[in-house]
């Protein structure tokens, strides 16, 4: 029975669970990391916010950068045990029409473009075609709103089946009044999380390094948000649909 983790980018699972993959990995659990936006960037010329975002990560090239972190998330998987999966969808900052046009040019917190509509279906196909009726799926409530982690929250729910949900990390951290209203209609559960899994989790979140200066003011910032973060949930909160959408 694996538990399977929808990560929208490489990052997104290890920051928001790394601490449950340890100690799930580390009691026999299979897991298994699925990025969804893993793909190669298309060709064409740099958005001025991919130049900005890239300047903050200290990359280079769309390609460079992709290649990068696909080495940061695989060593981060192993830090906490995990297999992962890389997707073949490009992120939100390289997606374009055939025409090369940019779907989202100046900004990722907005609502899907409307000429991705069909890009929900298939990303559930993608995660389909893989998945087995003994899986456990585990994917992002969408605190933030980036716009890919509201998509792979939609395409994962296509798939009609029962779903553990997990709290955007960093975005509820600085956004936490906007948990409850995603939460309020599911079960919450705690889950035990031990100093070596915190210590794991931060360690698997410190190996995706050209994201920290994004998301933490550093690496010990980081280190004592997560540590609070599991103080204050007492381990880790997943929240749980029960029943098929």
């Amino acid at each position: 029975m694996r538990w399977i983790y929808i990560s929208p980018h490489f990052d997104d699972a290890v920051l928001s669970c790394g601490g449950l993959i340890w100690e799930q990995t580390h009691s026999g659990i299979p897991v298994e990391i699925w990025t969804v936006m893993a793909g190669d960037p298309p060709p064409g010329p740099p958005s001025e916010l991919i130049n900005r975002i890239h300047a903050e990560w200290q990359t280079g090239s769309p390609q460079e950068t992709v290649s990068l972190r696909r080495s940061e998330d695989q060593k981060a998987a192993r830090r906490v045990g995990a297999s992962i999966r890389h997707l073949s969808f490009p992120d939100a900052i390289y997606r374009r029409s055939e025409a090369g046009e940019l779907f989202y040019p100046e900004d990722i917190f907005v609502s899907p473009n409307p000429a991705e509509t069909g890009l929900g279906e298939s990303i559930a196909r993608s995660i389909a075609e893989k998945l087995t009726q003994y899986d456990t799926i585990v994917c992002p409530l969408t605190i933030g709103g980036h716009v890919d982690h509201v998509l792979t929250r939609h395409a994962v729910e296509l798939l009609g089946r029962p779903l553990w949900y997990y709290a955007d990390i960093p975005y509820t951290l600085n956004h936490a009044e906007e948990l409850f209203p995603v939460t309020g209609t599911l079960q919450s559960e705690h889950f035990f999380i031990s100093q070596r899994g915190l210590a794991a989790w931060q360690a698997s979140i410190a190996a995706h390094a050209s994201q920290i200066s994004s998301l933490f003011v550093d690496v010990e910032d980081m280190r004592q948000k997560i540590k609070e973060y599991a103080r204050t949930n007492s381990g880790l909160l997943l929240w749980e649909r029960a029943v098929a959408l």
